[in-house]
């Protein structure tokens, strides 16, 4: 009888959050898990194959909506990562925002969000193996896929941040993000990691920016059309990102890193056709395009080729202050719940003529990629995949006789709930 009341008094209180949830505010619990059996071989190094979810797709959140009357909804997304696979912690933070919605002038979001270049203007919407080993970001040389979130990194999200998305009027839609200063409000002057004697440590701390400062007022725009025309659908997309640095990164030659990117989707019946081409120009190196996501070098983020604390690359990342350009093209065809994938593209990081200080000078660095596969849908929830990504590295910066080129295998299994 006591177990019985205990059973109903913890029911109770584990209820009382939907009951006052029902009233007006409705929360939505989601989720998708996933795990790969991957092999990733780099020549020169020893293979690594595991049970895991390197490009950090799993995760779990909740969703908050509360209808306010005349067309105004009070918004709201609380979501965390996991490992299925991996015994170390991986819940990191993703997406975790508040803010406004109006059916005629769209979504205003405040806090930790994804990028437009992420979700909106090409980006994963254009890579079927996106949140896979095969995916298109940083490992496959492919988009760029920045730390500081403003690319198409898989665990990438853009701190601090103000993000607005239109409703779509005949076709069209805009979507902007803010970042007005990326500030470290507990040290703003930055001494406790930098002492003003040696810039070169501070630098190779993360430490660029020296407690950083308010007003940067980093920014991304994007706009897209979709339309069909008769058979053929049609979605035509655009952006540009601007990574302002700081005064004190300025003062050893950082520039402002700017992005631009275009693409297309056509589609007839079961066929797609996909293209993107991106520039950068002047690729920070403190988080930027100089840099990638640990989950797109599966674990570490260090350099063209690194194994330690990882098992991958970082082949879309520029060199620190250089200009260059990322492309990808792909087909894919549906035969009922199945789907076919080709795809590939390349990335070149121009050379960094003379010697900049701390940074050095960078030769040119060029990335080609192809990858096959398959995603064979179980459901409207579950999903297999599986394929093969191949990456010919020529990296001008590597020592004489390092091999870097790359083969990924990978079978996975996927669940969205």
């Amino acid at each position: 009888m006591n177990k019985k009341l205990m059973a109903l008094a913890v029911a109770g209180v584990l209820a009382a959050p939907l009951v006052a949830s029902a009233d007006g505010t409705h929360v939505t619990i989601f989720g998708r898990l996933q795990a790969e059996y991957a092999t990733v071989d780099i020549d020169g190094f020893n293979a690594q194959t595991a049970v895991s979810d390197d490009a950090l797709q799993s995760r779990w959140g909740l969703q908050i909506a509360e209808d306010l009357g005349m067309g105004l909804r009070a918004l709201g997304r609380i979501e965390y990562s996991l490992n299925p696979g991996g015994g170390e912690d991986k819940h990191l933070a993703r997406e975790q925002w508040v803010g406004l919605g109006g059916d005629q002038w769209g979504e205003l979001k405040f806090g930790r969000v994804q990028s437009p270049f992420k979700d909106f203007v090409g980006g994963h919407e254009i890579d079927p193996f996106a949140y896979t080993s095969l995916h298109a970001n940083g490992s496959g040389g492919l988009m760029v896929s920045s730390n500081n979130g403003y690319g198409s990194g898989d665990h990438g999200f853009v701190n601090s941040a103000v993000r607005f998305d239109s409703p779509v009027v005949e076709g069209f839609s805009v979507a902007g993000l803010l970042m007005p200063g990326d500030a470290d409000k507990n040290d703003p002057t930055g001494a406790t990691r930098y002492n003003g004697t040696n810039v070169a440590s501070a630098l190779a701390l993360g430490d660029g920016y020296a407690g950083g400062e308010n007003g940067e007022w980093d920014f991304q725009v994007g706009a897209k059309y979709s339309g069909q025309f008769d058979a053929i659908g049609v979605d035509v997309f655009g952006g540009y990102s601007r990574d302002n640095a700081s005064k004190f990164q300025k003062t050893f030659g950082v520039k402002d890193e700017q992005i631009w990117r275009g693409g297309a989707i056509f589609s007839v019946a079961d066929f797609r056709l996909r293209g993107q081409y991106e520039y950068v120009i002047d690729a920070n190196p403190f988080g930027g395009a100089a840099s990638c996501t640990h989950a797109a070098a599966f674990g570490d983020a260090a350099g063209s080729v690194s194994m330690d604390g990882g098992r991958g690359q970082c082949n879309s990342a520029m060199n620190p202050n250089g200009n260059g350009s990322l492309w990808i093209a792909g087909v894919d065809y549906t035969i009922g719940n199945t789907m076919l994938v080709a795809q590939g593209g390349m990335a070149q990081a121009n050379s960094t003529g003379g010697a900049l200080e701390p940074f050095g000078a960078y030769a040119k660095r060029n990335v080609e990629n192809i990858t096959l596969g398959v995603v064979h849908n179980l459901s409207r929830r579950s999903s297999l995949f599986g394929g093969y990504q191949r990456v010919w590295v020529k990296d001008r910066n590597l020592a004489a006789g390092v091999d870097a080129d790359r083969n990924v295998y990978t079978v996975g299994v996927r669940h969205d709930f």
